[in-house]
């Protein structure tokens, strides 16, 4: 890497790193979701930099993917997941914690997994070192509790604009060879009371350019030309797009969706409608340094 792409990632962690302690600042029992996010999300353009992807609140069993509508009604409550993306012209940072907003043993108990899982994860990753090994002490932190690793949810290699780039980090011993190489890698365990596997949910309104085309209507154009103009290869949600052309632009969405241009991620739901819990840092692993850009 060149020493200014070196310069934006790091510096697109700082800011993350400031979003996640404004987010446990602000963050109370009964807030809305909507107004959670809104402000994490202009915290953010505040500091400098922009959202690699819609800041995501996931309560209870509810693993990951799941952003406010533009007129969403819940409250936050529960286990919540907080997973905050920065970044600066594409270079991105990635982080998440977990809140107990309800005073309870087992959410104490479910993060304090998560985030010891991370705690290991981060002292053991290094060049050379085997992914299998990274899973292998994130696992073992998490089922020395009694609890469960989910196995179908991983870390994820990060490129300019690319947030899950091809290299998936496993959250157990999956028995695969392969070193780490120089790159930028997101660790996030996943600690649960359920099964240790997620399902598809209904459909999140977090969505992502999975393909080139267009559409017939001339304002679903203009939409269309805006989010390859403003977000590029990086995830966007529903609420952004009401935020910038309103009611039509939802129709405009859905007309672009269906002509295949978007994919709409699924929320992720724990199979045993256990809790579920979350931590997450971004690591930079060059030559000459291993720097946990978020921490």
């Amino acid at each position: 890497m060149q020493e200014e792409e070196i310069k934006k990632l790091k510096e697109a962690g700082k800011i993350a790193k400031q979003a996640v302690n404004y987010a446990r600042e602000i963050i109370k029992p009964g807030m809305p979701l909507l107004e959670i996010a809104e402000k994490i999300e202009d915290k953010i353009l505040e500091l400098g930099g922009k959202p690699a992807f819609p800041v995501n609140l996931s309560i209870d069993e509810v693993a990951a993917h799941s952003t406010p509508s533009w007129n969403d009604t819940k409250n936050a409550r529960g286990l919540l997941k907080v997973d905050i993306g920065v970044h600066i012209e594409g270079y991105i940072a990635d982080n998440a914690f977990s809140l107990d907003l309800e005073n309870s043993e087992e959410n104490k108990k479910l993060i304090e997994a998560a985030e010891k899982a991370l705690e290991k994860a981060l002292e053991k990753l290094d060049l050379e070192v085997n992914l299998r090994e990274v899973g292998k002490v994130i696992e073992k932190a998490i089922s020395i509790r009694s609890l469960q690793a989910i196995r179908n949810l991983s870390g994820h290699s990060i490129e300019r604009y690319n947030l899950h780039s091809g290299i998936t980090l496993p959250n157990y011993d999956n028995s695969k060879n392969l070193e780490l190489k120089p790159g930028l890698y997101a660790i996030e365990p996943f600690a649960t009371s359920g099964l240790g596997s997620v399902r598809d949910g209904k459909p999140s309104e977090i969505y992502v350019v999975q393909k080139t085309g267009n559409v017939r209507d001339e304002f679903s154009r203009e939409v269309l030309k805006f989010i390859l103009e403003e977000y590029k290869t990086l995830p966007f949600c529903s609420r952004w797009i009401h935020k910038r052309f309103g009611s039509r632009g939802l129709l405009a969405l859905k007309r672009i969706e269906e002509a295949g241009i978007l994919h709409n991620y699924a929320q992720l739901i724990e199979r045993g409608v256990g809790k579920v819990a979350q931590a997450e840092h971004t690591v930079l692993l060059t030559i000459k340094e291993k720097c946990v850009t978020t921490l």
